[in-house]
């Protein structure tokens, strides 16, 4: 299996060998998607299928203590997360690509871009559904969400993982008493592969990727960026997130899908695809 090998540095200084499971399929424009918690690079099976077909090298990964990657104890920052993603671009010499950051994946997105693509690696990229510019409510930043929220899911997590899983995939997909946009058998597949992680970096990449602070980092965003999200989006709600993004980069495209949920992927994988395709072949 292909995996690419960084080094994660402890709080106690010790070096601790981490590698990263990748995919790369297909020949042309390099595309590489960053997966949303708590799945893994198999999220992106329908993207993974459809891309190679339109001129397009799709890689996909799995975030450390994530899928077949590493699941160190430390190293759950976006600092980490961004630093990964950029040994992934040089490990592969890929140039002129377009990242696609779903959810979590966002905040990869705008701090490799803000810190660490002095090499102008990448030269498009695409927000979906995403945690960014800042999801925490504070006294500057009223349109985030009260750290209560998160305190609960946390919570959840470590006294059942299982069962919360279970209930924020329907939420996820936006499965109601008289609304199943996906089959039990895909909600089945999602709870595999978030298990498949470690409890403690399903909890600790929750914990990174709704307090940190996105917003100077998506104000240094130049690319041309899209950006796509579900307005009926209960995980990441779009006022939080999106509209706040594009205020902050008024070059962005913006394409709101009226009646999706958060895994828009997936649910609206038809007109998503397109969007992406043409996104990046334009």
């Amino acid at each position: 299996m292909p995996f690419i090998t960084t080094n994660s540095v402890s709080l106690s200084g010790s070096s601790e060998e981490v590698n990263i499971f990748y995919q790369d399929i297909g020949r042309g424009k390099p595309v590489v998607l960053i997966h949303g918690w708590p799945l893994n690079y198999q999220m992106w099976e329908y993207q993974l299928n459809e891309f190679p077909k339109h001129n397009i090298r799709v890689i996909a990964y799995d975030r450390r203590g994530f899928g077949l990657s590493s699941r160190p104890w430390e190293g759950y920052d976006y600092d980490t997360f961004a630093q990964d993603l950029g040994l992934v671009l040089e490990e592969l010499n890929l140039t002129n690509v377009t990242l696609v950051g779903f959810s979590m994946g966002g905040g990869e997105v705008a701090r490799y871009l803000s810190k660490y693509n002095t090499a102008g690696r990448v030269t498009k990229a695409v927000l979906v559904s995403a945690v960014t510019p800042f999801l925490l409510k504070t006294d500057d930043n009223p349109t985030g969400l009260p750290q209560e929220i998160f305190d609960g899911i946390k919570e959840q997590i470590e006294d059942d993982r299982p069962k919360f899983l279970a209930g924020f995939a329907k939420t996820f997909y936006g499965v109601h008493l008289f609304s199943k946009p996906v089959s039990e058998e895909l909600l089945q597949h999602d709870a595999v592969l978030a298990l498949s992680s470690a409890g403690y970096s399903t909890v600790k990449a929750m914990q990174a990727w709704s307090t940190t602070d996105f917003r100077d980092d998506v104000d240094a965003i130049k690319v041309p960026l899209l950006v796509i999200h579900g307005k009926a989006d209960e995980t990441v709600p779009i006022d939080a997130s999106s509209e706040e993004t594009v205020k902050r980069v008024p070059h962005a495209k913006y394409h709101v899908y009226d009646d999706a949920p958060h895994g828009l992927f997936y649910t609206h994988k038809n007109r998503f695809n397109e969007d992406i395709i043409d996104f990046v072949n334009s």
